[in-house]
């Protein structure tokens, strides 16, 4: 089943009269429950593409249909109701609030998510049920990524958006994270979208979508994508 179409989306950017595209004319169609990676070089456009299928912007022109929705059409207010409720973030740096425990970080979504997920129940998913106590600057980087991409599942998306989620972390702690990204996908059902320069990484996607100067180069299914372990890092 489909759950990403984009049509003909375009982003411009505007100092002046002078414009420059971070997205050009890119059609593109993802299907649901699979480990989707967005490849390309720094200033490709990937984190551009990312922030509009998290709706945290808007195309120029074009159309975005996200779960049935066309989030290219809504307001603020209804972009914000689409974001606590159809997508998660996972990103580089942790984002997390260093006076709250990792119980208290991953609950807090449960004030914004229309059907939250269990908060010790995702600790314990993503291995960390003996940390819910213990403050982010007690946790080396991998575990707090792990509170993060917890807080992510507890708001229970259909889509997890990830901007570099392994970039700060040794290649040891980035292949846990991405084994339990890759899990979320495979026995959760959760589309799990990685924007990434690594192109080790792409070796383990469902889907691969390279970017290059704003534009879709390719987008391919791999039949026998590698597991985290079969990588060579």
């Amino acid at each position: 089943m489909e759950i990403v179409e984009l049509k003909a989306v375009s982003r411009v950017y505007r100092n002046g009269e002078h414009e420059q595209y971070a997205l050009k004319q890119v059609d593109l169609t993802l299907k649901e429950g699979k480990f989707i990676v967005i490849l390309g070089p720094s200033g490709a456009g990937k984190s551009t593409l990312l922030n509009l299928l998290g709706g945290l912007d808007s195309p120029t022109s074009g159309t975005i249909h996200v779960a049935g929705k066309d989030i290219s059409t809504l307001t603020e207010d209804q972009l914000a109701d689409y974001r606590a409720a159809t997508v998660g973030f996972v990103f580089q740096s942790y984002n997390l609030i260093p006076t709250l425990t990792v119980l208290e970080n991953v609950a807090l979504v449960k004030e914004i998510a229309p059907d939250p997920l269990s908060s010790h129940e995702m600790l314990k998913e993503v291995g960390l049920a003996d940390h819910i106590h213990q403050f982010p600057s007690e946790l080396s980087g991998g575990e707090q990524q792990r509170v993060s991409i917890a807080r992510a599942l507890a708001k229970n998306p259909r889509i997890l958006l990830c901007d570099e989620p392994t970039g700060a972390l040794d290649s040891e702690t980035g292949v846990l994270v991405l084994k339990l990204l890759l899990r979320m996908a495979r026995e959760m059902g959760k589309t799990i979208i990685v924007v990434t320069h690594n192109q080790q990484i792409a070796k383990m996607a469902d889907t691969v979508v390279r970017v290059k100067n704003g534009r879709i180069v390719s987008c391919e299914d791999q039949e026998h994508p590698m597991t985290a372990e079969e990588v060579d890092w």
